[in-house]
């Protein structure tokens, strides 16, 4: 009988509707895909970023969402979610380390735009693009994210 090595690739998409309980809907089955692969360590960090990003999708586009998962080389996990505006949002307008600078900053005062800034802080990797029109009419822009499982700590005996 064959067996499935916890190591092959593995990949999710999740068709989300412009509806404000897209987020939910989203983190739930980001916690059942992660449960269910053995990467529940990464659970609270990619439940808050992909929250934000799927949040930003709804609140920024008219139309639909899509988050995928996908588990991709070594142990890393990639967050992606696609929606229909194609404005690259700061900090995800310029290549992936590279700080945003202050004045895109949302002030100490604002009750948001603070979401993607998570992003860049506590993700592995990060980017976006712009899409292009495609064969199926789909246009917008990708925002993705990258998480990797830190290695254990061990004691000395």
């Amino acid at each position: 009988m064959d067996t499935v090595s916890p190591q092959t690739p593995w990949s999710y998409v999740l068709q989300l509707p412009h509806d404000p309980r897209a987020p939910r809907v989203a983190r739930m089955t980001l916690r059942a895909a992660l449960q269910g692969h053995g990467l529940a360590e990464l659970l609270d960090v990619a439940e808050l970023l992909t929250c934000e990003l799927v949040t930003n999708a709804y609140r920024h586009s008219d139309g639909l969402a899509a988050l995928r998962l996908r588990h991709v080389e070594g142990d890393r996990l990639r967050i992606s979610v696609w929606d229909t505006n194609p404005m690259i949002p700061a900090p995800f307008d310029r290549p992936p380390g590279v700080p945003a600078p202050l004045s895109v900053l949302a002030p100490a005062t604002a009750e948001g735009g603070r979401g993607l800034h998570l992003v860049q802080q506590c993700a592995d990797d990060w980017g976006g693009y712009p899409l292009g029109d495609d064969l199926f009419g789909r246009s917008g822009k990708l925002l993705w994210f990258d998480l990797m499982p830190k290695p254990e700590l061990t004691c000395a005996a």
